[in-house]
């Protein structure tokens, strides 16, 4: 039977597809580096490479028509090896975005932005029948802020324009639907949540579903910059990440989930909710 191959799949958005189709009842291959410390859900196949060598991928896409791509670098160098490699078995691809993309810019204002509008176009060069994602800042970001409310109830960082925020398990459904459905080819959808949202406001908000008082304590960008470093994160993904900050705040809110999944887009409230158990 055909399959999906789902990329990134270990991911908090690839994994939510990969269960999404399963309970559709959709056969899905999951292409991780390591099977043996990947968690998927129960029925999904696994198919070993990195997105890094083509070749692994060539023997992951082995009766696969449709795939759901996450590029997980930095820039798009090795992108279009990847790309002819699934045009060369597959014949629809998805690809997750970001809504910061502006296509009618020559230049994007940030590192995450160019890697996204150069990706989007070397899909489109590709000759396979595409989708583009355009995901706002998806909620699943803030586990990362697990650790410090779990220490002292304090989120420091450096501060970033509110937007949208919207729920992976939102982004899975529409990807799932486009993924299995009809009518999608050569679409651009923009995903947002309900409601703009800071990161202060998501904070506050995982303190109510918790029960205790949280708060947001903003950090100078120098400084954000020290400790990541220090943590040992590559300078290129510090730079990518603080080149956020200077991002404008954004008050595009789309009906997109609820026109193709049937249902409003979920809101931070209930994704903290959702989500309580891993600040606990």
């Amino acid at each position: 039977m055909a399959q999906i191959l789902v990329t990134g799949a270990t991911g908090n958005v690839g994994r939510e597809v990969a269960a999404q189709l399963m309970s559709a009842g959709v056969p899905v291959r999951a292409f991780v580096r390591d099977a043996r410390t990947t968690r998927l859900p129960q029925g999904v196949e696994i198919a070993t490479g990195d997105l890094s060598e083509p070749e692994t991928l060539e023997r992951a896409l082995s009766g696969i028509t449709t795939v759901f791509l996450v590029w997980p670098f930095l820039t798009s160098e090795g992108a279009p090896a990847v790309l002819a490699t699934i045009a060369g078995s597959a014949r629809r691809l998805v690809y997750l975005s970001s809504s910061g993309v502006n296509e009618d810019a020559g230049r994007q204002t940030d590192p995450i932005n160019q890697l996204h509008a150069d990706m989007e176009s070397l899909i489109e060069a590709s000759g396979l029948e595409w989708t583009v994602l355009r995901a706002d800042t998806i909620a699943s970001n803030a586990l990362g802020w697990a650790g410090q409310i779990r220490q002292d109830g304090v989120v420091r960082g450096p501060d970033i324009a509110p937007t949208a925020v919207v729920h992976q398990a939102d982004v899975a459904a529409v990807a799932a639907r486009v993924l299995t459905g009809d009518g999608h080819v050569g679409a651009t959808h923009v995903l947002t949540g309900p409601q703009v949202v800071s990161r202060a406001d998501q904070v506050r908000l995982i303190g109510e579903a918790i029960g205790r008082p949280l708060r947001f304590e903003k950090v100078p960008v120098e400084m954000a910059r020290e400790r990541m470093l220090a943590d040992g994160r590559p300078p290129a993904l510090v730079e990518a990440l603080l080149a956020s900050t200077r991002r404008p705040r954004s008050d595009l809110i789309t009906s997109t989930v609820e026109e193709i999944v049937g249902r409003p887009a979920r809101t931070f409230r209930e994704w903290a909710a959702d989500h309580a158990a891993d600040f606990r």
